[in-house]
């Protein structure tokens, strides 16, 4: 049996408010012929199939439209848990109808573990997966009375570690066969590589997990959140596989991949990466302004099925301003858009407020990078008052839910 494990779609997104269906469309069709070409009986789906709670009409309509055609593929079964950037409800929204196509989706912590625990038969083969989406600390950590906030945080880590050991031991209760058991996950693990474009999903860092608090139970962890592809310690049984498209600039340097379980005489014999194509090239451009503009008429003469993307960084002593408007009157003959334009090491000493002037200019930073510049033009030691930090992503967090 064959297993395709994915995650981070992001449906929706918008890189510099450019919309990226085109690329995802395209990513979408390659899958669909990579699982017919080559026997792909199941998929995993490992959270963040949108980019936002409340996805789009033509965000949503990709997803659908996809699932259908999946259903002409052979594979044979479907598993797709919510990750952070996803609504439950969007997600649980077409369970029972989605389930009479052999796709099971599991938006949320359910309130009986086995309901996120599902048996597969496929063609003789047996495999067990433990769908386990993201865990909102609400869904599995509840507050007492007199505890500090240390103690809340602390016994939220022992929730979400006690919550995969209890998929775990109900695995285990239903698998008297000892068939392959897989677990999925959205979340951040201990040791892995980040991006630009990862939302810090727990208060402070005390959800995250290492390698060793997965049980030895699951043979193989299919893991979300995190955008580069990955292994999580030395063995290779902890993996991210990364999201498909690039969704950031700081997501350059490196390929964007699947990864592929092959299962033989009940154990996952093989493992394997697969590299996604690049539907669109996204570049960035480094050096004088002479230099850049010239390796922009480089980008222009290269064929390109998509219309590329670029960022230049200019390493000149000068206004922001004053090499955008240079950048702008070359790229507008070109076959190319130029999404960003910045100075080196520019982020070491502009201010806030010049940057609130800017527009543009600010949406390149974080929500944290903004909060931790405003304390500190506020002379508010952010260092000293941790706590405050947790609460900033705490509010945030509840802010991108919608609550």
């Amino acid at each position: 049996m064959k297993i395709l494990h994915t995650s981070d779609w992001h449906l929706g997104h918008r890189l510099h408010e450019q919309s990226q269906f085109e690329e995802q469309s395209l990513f979408l069709s390659w899958l669909l012929e990579y699982i017919h070409n080559n026997d792909i009986a199941v998929l995993l789906l490992a959270g963040d199939v949108f980019d936002t709670g409340v996805p789009s009409a033509q965000a949503q309509k990709q997803y659908y439209d996809f699932l259908i055609q999946l259903t002409r593929t052979n594979c044979k079964s479907v598993i797709i848990t919510g990750g952070n950037h996803d609504a439950p409800s969007t997600i649980n929204a077409p369970k029972e109808l989605l389930q009479s196509l052999s796709i099971h989706v599991v938006g949320k912590a359910t309130e009986e573990i086995e309901h996120e625990v599902f048996k597969l038969l496929i063609e003789g083969e047996e495999v067990i997966v433990a769908a386990v989406p993201y865990l909102r600390d609400q869904d599995i950590r509840r507050a007492i009375a007199a505890e500090s906030g240390e103690q809340i945080n602390n016994r939220y880590k022992t929730a979400l570690v006690n919550h995969y050991t209890a998929v775990a031991e109900y695995c285990e209760s239903v698998n008297p066969n000892l068939v392959p058991v897989i677990a999925m996950g959205h979340l951040f693990a201990i040791g892995g590589k980040t991006s630009e474009s990862e939302q810090t999903i727990y208060v402070g860092n005390l959800g995250d997990i290492s390698f060793d608090d997965f049980p030895s139970t699951f043979d193989y962890v299919a893991l979300g959140h995190l955008h580069r592809p990955q292994k999580i310690g030395e063995s290779g049984r902890v993996r991210y596989s990364g999201s498909p498209c690039i969704l950031s600039f700081s997501e350059l340097g490196y390929d964007k991949k699947v990864v592929v379980l092959e299962t033989k005489v009940g154990k996952i014999a093989e493992i394997t990466e697969v590299v996604v194509p690049a539907f669109r090239r996204i570049v960035r451009v480094v050096g004088d302004l002479d230099s850049c503009i010239d390796s922009l008429k480089m980008i222009d003469e290269e064929e390109s099925v998509l219309k590329p993307w670029v960022e230049v960084v200019v390493d000149i002593e000068s206004k922001v301003g004053f090499a955008y408007s240079e950048i702008t009157k070359v790229a507008e003959g070109l076959n190319l858009e130029v999404l960003k334009v910045s100075l080196k090491n520019e982020r070491k000493v502009t201010g806030l407020e010049s940057l609130v002037e800017n527009a543009r200019h600010i949406k390149e930073f974080s929500p944290l990078e903004v909060f931790q510049m405003k304390c500190k033009e506020q002379d508010f030691d952010l260092e000293s008052r941790p706590e405050i930090v947790d609460a900033f992503h705490e509010i945030l967090q509840m802010t991108r839910e919608g609550e």
